[in-house]
């Protein structure tokens, strides 16, 4: 017999539904663990008919690397308050932040990169190729294989997973949409670095203790 404490245990590690909770422990003769691997595999199936539900609950985290020198905000949305509470799913937003920390992403999707941007690196890959010395007939079929090697260094959900690279940020945030049962939305963030954009005026400064040495 599934008891109430069961469900309840199943709930809070999962994030899923009572009823959902309550038959993947029927099929699992009360096993809590297999129940929760049953529920994963079904809701891998179900993630995708998810992501067009509205999900404005979630977290804010920050993350600090370094000693104080990166700093990581970064909002992650998700469907309720409960789920939001879920150890899985805060698990899931600090790896995000520790991600956006480690690889700098510029933007969050490829949708978001200005087209300037896109034409710019075009022609940087271009000139790239020619100057490589490949055939001009051949160079535009390099470059639109380069620039997608481009998305997954600029943008979070195209990068390589830090903590395992077979996956995508994209694809472990469905596998997490999986777990939990609810829609997932990695929303926006911000990325600090100490001292960044300071080059030039510390090259300035450089300048000016040498002018004022000289002097």
């Amino acid at each position: 017999m599934i008891t109430a404490k069961q469900v309840k245990e199943l709930r809070e590690r999962t994030g899923v539904g009572m009823m959902d909770c309550k038959n993947a422990l029927v099929e699992a003769d009360g096993d809590v663990k297999k129940a929760s691997e049953i529920l994963r595999e079904k809701g891998l199936a179900k993630a995708a008919k998810k992501s067009s539900r509205i999900a404005a609950e979630g977290l804010v985290m920050s993350y600090i690397h370094g000693g104080g020198r990166i700093g990581v905000l970064v909002e992650v949305n998700i469907e309720t308050d409960f789920a939001a509470k879920n150890e899985n799913f805060q698990g899931f937003v600090k790896d995000v932040a520790m991600q956006i920390a480690a690889t700098k992403p510029e933007y969050l999707s490829r949708e978001e990169v200005p087209i300037e941007a896109i034409n710019k690196e075009k022609e940087i890959l271009r000139n790239q190729a020619l100057n490589e010395g490949k055939p001009e007939k051949i160079v535009d079929k390099m470059v639109e294989g380069r620039i997608e090697k481009y998305y997954k260094g600029v943008c979070l959900l195209e990068q390589p997973y830090i903590k395992d690279t077979d996956k995508t940020i994209a694809q472990l945030q469905t596998e997490m949409v999986a777990v939990i049962g609810e829609n997932i939305n990695i929303r926006r963030f911000t990325r600090y670095e100490m001292g960044e954009g300071l080059e030039k005026r510390q090259e300035n400064l450089a300048e000016e203790v040498a002018k004022t040495i000289k002097g």
